[in-house]
């Protein structure tokens, strides 16, 4: 069995990037990615997804590390470690696509003893029921004879410089369990604070998928409370710092779920229990009712403008915030979409404002054009103004010279002063 690790991380995004470069820092790592401008620019030390410290992302780069998008340059590796996306269609039917095309890469460039370690989030049984045949049938080497896997499910949280790579917690497992020791060694050489080995693979996706499904529920909740508080002119905000008070009460808060963890996961465990016969009632109710949220949204500011006798049709209203997240470039599965194109509906005249987010990348992706200059802001003439999204630069921005006297100023996050904020979700 090989113990000289030469590692290959698949896909250089959000997961995939941070990781090559947390691996570069102890053995060689070549980072491979499909996308040749991607390459391209972190290969000259830009990184627009922010999630990496220039000086982390140049020691990558001066410790050897290679970014490729050549297959050829990764066939003599022996550790494959796969972070591409796992997203769903238009219907929320798991997209398998992006995991299919990286087993038949890992296929065509696999030797025997050579170990694969999957880090996308799945279903449970997906690494072994799904991807090893793939590999199976392009290289013709046979699973824990000629080549391992693994499962380590990715803990990346866009925006966030405390719970980065190196520092969680990161869960292992291997096909034999020889392999899940070599690969529970291999992850705890780099990590702060360790690993926990998971019992098999399948307990490992289970883990991950159950994460942050979870998490989905939990804001659901949530959610409906703050649409029936809303109903009998109750705050939700302010039941939530009530309840808080007592010492086991998680205080979650309701709001937009986008991004491409919490808001796509539940799918992937979903369809697999209808595979199973296995109606999920709770997990299915719960992303109902968070993909309602944006037009919950959009319906209570018309409500609160046409009582303030604000007319809806052909006003002028601002969103602050685009991206899914606070203070993070990723707009992947955003929300504000959603709300932008329910309002759309009623008025043409919406300007978005993200200091955070690329305008082409939101142009290419969704075909919506932004902002990114505050001196482009029409202060005191919007009707209504939607804040979305804090980011910390909005904090500075003069929020309360934003509407029109009279304005309706809807705080989605619930955490503005209300000297500023109309009214809150």
């Amino acid at each position: 069995m090989k113990r000289d690790f030469k590692i290959a991380v698949i896909g250089l995004g959000y997961v995939g990037f941070p990781l090559a470069c947390l691996f570069a820092g102890k053995y060689p790592v070549v980072g491979f990615d499909l996308n040749a401008e991607r390459v391209r620019q972190l290969t000259e030390g830009i990184d627009r997804n922010n999630e990496v410290s220039h000086e982390t992302h140049a020691a990558a780069l001066a410790n050897g590390m290679r970014l490729t998008s050549d297959p050829e340059d990764i066939r003599d590796c022996n550790v494959y470690v796969v972070a591409v996306p796992t997203p769903v269609d238009r219907h929320h039917h798991p997209d398998m696509t992006p995991l299919e095309r990286a087993s038949r890469l890992i296929g065509s460039v696999i030797s025997a003893g050579d170990i694969v370690i999957f880090e996308s989030t799945v279903y449970p049984g997906a690494t072994e029921e799904y991807c090893a045949p793939i590999i199976e049938e392009v290289s013709g080497l046979r699973l824990n004879e000629d080549f391992f896997l693994g499962y380590s499910p990715e803990r990346i949280n866009p925006g966030d410089r405390l719970h980065s790579v190196e520092t969680i917690v990161k869960i292992t497992s291997g096909s034999t369990p020889e392999i899940a020791e070599v690969i529970d060694g291999l992850y705890g050489s780099v990590l702060r604070n360790g690993t926990f080995k998971a019992s098999s693979i399948k307990v490992a996706e289970a883990a991950k998928i159950m994460e942050n499904t979870q998490r989905d529920i939990n804001i659901a909740f949530m959610n409906e409370m703050a649409m029936i508080f809303d109903e009998i002119d109750i705050d939700i905000f302010d039941v939530i710092d009530a309840a808080s008070t007592k010492w086991n009460f998680l205080p979650f808060k309701p709001g937009l779920v986008g991004g491409h963890c919490i808001s796509v996961d539940p799918y992937y465990l979903i369809e697999q229990s209808k595979d199973k016969g296995i109606y999920p009632r709770l997990t299915t109710e719960a992303r109902r009712i968070n993909n309602s949220m944006a037009k919950y949204v959009v319906t209570k500011l018309i409500r609160q403008m046409t009582l303030a006798s604000i007319p809806v049709v052909d006003s002028r209203i601002l969103i602050l915030g685009f991206t899914f997240k606070e203070n993070c470039p990723d707009v992947r599965n955003t929300k504000i979409a959603d709300v932008y194109d329910t309002l759309r509906k009623y008025t043409s005249r919406i300007q978005i404002f993200d200091p955070w987010a690329d305008p082409e990348e939101v142009k290419r992706h969704y075909g919506i054009d932004i902002i990114s200059d505050p001196a482009l802001l029409h202060r005191g003439e919007y009707d209504a103004v939607i804040y979305g999204v804090k980011h910390s630069e909005f904090d500075s921005l003069g929020l309360e010279s934003l509407c029109r006297p009279g304005g309706i100023f809807l705080d989605v996050k619930g955490n503005l002063d209300r000297k500023i904020s109309t009214h809150r979700l």
